[in-house]
């Protein structure tokens, strides 16, 4: 393979002290690694390498990738993007949500189109015209879950030692069998949007849970930040997963059972403090998510 590149994401998470890569060759000029990340973010430092296809599957948390030319690709839990590593050479990776477990594949494209296995050969699959299909100029493709991206990736979590690399072996040839096939025409993808509006939704989410304490309309926000609402709401549910109600909601929740666990607060302060009219409120929107009670939680999990 050109330099062993994917040591570029390998050996920045190793670096990072934050994460791991377990690493395999499943064939020539093709590897794997299944990464583990711990932290907000990871950058990312090397050559141009448009001559090598990376594509990564997210089995957990949500990734975020500041890539060249000001775009920014997020993707969550069963999505699948494509890229050349030409933009991703200076790059920078977040997690918004703290962590991310994902496979990550790397296909020298020259050595894999000279050593296809048989069923992509049989296929008669070009890689380079796949990556032509796919990727016009190796910039990013990013899709959405599906059943059958799941279907592909899934059931290489939790194998037998023995079975893993056979599995591994046929699982990346259906998944080459699966880009042949796909026509972006009639598929949904994923929005990419420009860093400097992913920067703009960073600011507003910070803003927000800096206070708990206030409630704020869309409307309020977009003109505070100077976004039309729509944008405003498309992004940040890119970014972080759920639209802006649901994520502030579960936010809220989250910091109260930190507060039930290591304060005596009562639950009326807490309920006030978390921006809830009453407590009758925030103890349904606390079960509605915990699916038990604030005092029960309290006396179940308070710390001495």
């Amino acid at each position: 393979m050109t330099n062993n590149p994917i040591y570029t994401f390998a050996e920045s998470l190793s670096s990072s002290g934050k994460g791991q890569a377990e690493h395999l060759e499943v064939f020539p000029g093709v590897e794997l690694f299944v990464i583990h990340h711990y932290g907000e973010k990871l950058d990312f430092h090397h050559e141009d390498l448009p001559g090598m296809l990376q594509i990564n599957y997210c089995l957990e948390g949500r990734v975020g990738w500041d890539m060249r030319n000001g775009i920014s690709v997020y993707f969550g839990a069963g999505d699948l993007t494509l890229h050349t590593m030409n933009h991703c050479a200076i790059s920078s990776m977040s997690t918004p949500l703290g962590h991310y477990k994902g496979m990550v594949i790397s296909v020298d494209l020259d050595q894999f189109a000279k050593n296809l296995p048989d069923i992509p050969r049989e296929a008669g699959i070009q890689i380079h015209g796949l990556l032509a299909k796919l990727c016009p100029d190796g910039k990013p493709c990013c899709l959405p879950s599906s059943p059958e991206i799941d279907g592909i990736f899934s059931v290489l979590c939790g194998l037998p030692e023995h079975l893993y690399v056979p599995y591994c072996k046929l699982k990346v040839q259906e998944l080459f069998l699966y880009l042949e096939r796909l026509d972006l025409t009639k598929e949904k993808t994923l929005d990419q949007y420009y860093s400097v509006q992913v920067q703009q939704i960073k600011e507003i989410h910070d803003f927000l849970i800096r206070n708990l304490d206030k409630r704020f309309t869309i409307e309020a926000l977009s003109k505070q930040y100077l976004m039309n609402t729509s944008s405003l709401k498309s992004i940040f549910k890119a970014v972080y997963g759920q639209p802006i109600a649901s994520y502030m909601k579960e936010y809220r929740i989250r910091q109260a059972m930190e507060l039930l666990r290591s304060t005596n607060d009562s639950i009326a302060a807490i309920a006030k403090g978390l921006s809830y009219e009453n407590q009758g409120k925030f103890t349904k929107a606390f079960k509605d998510i915990v699916h038990i009670a604030p005092t029960e939680y309290r006396r179940h999990y308070k710390n001495d």
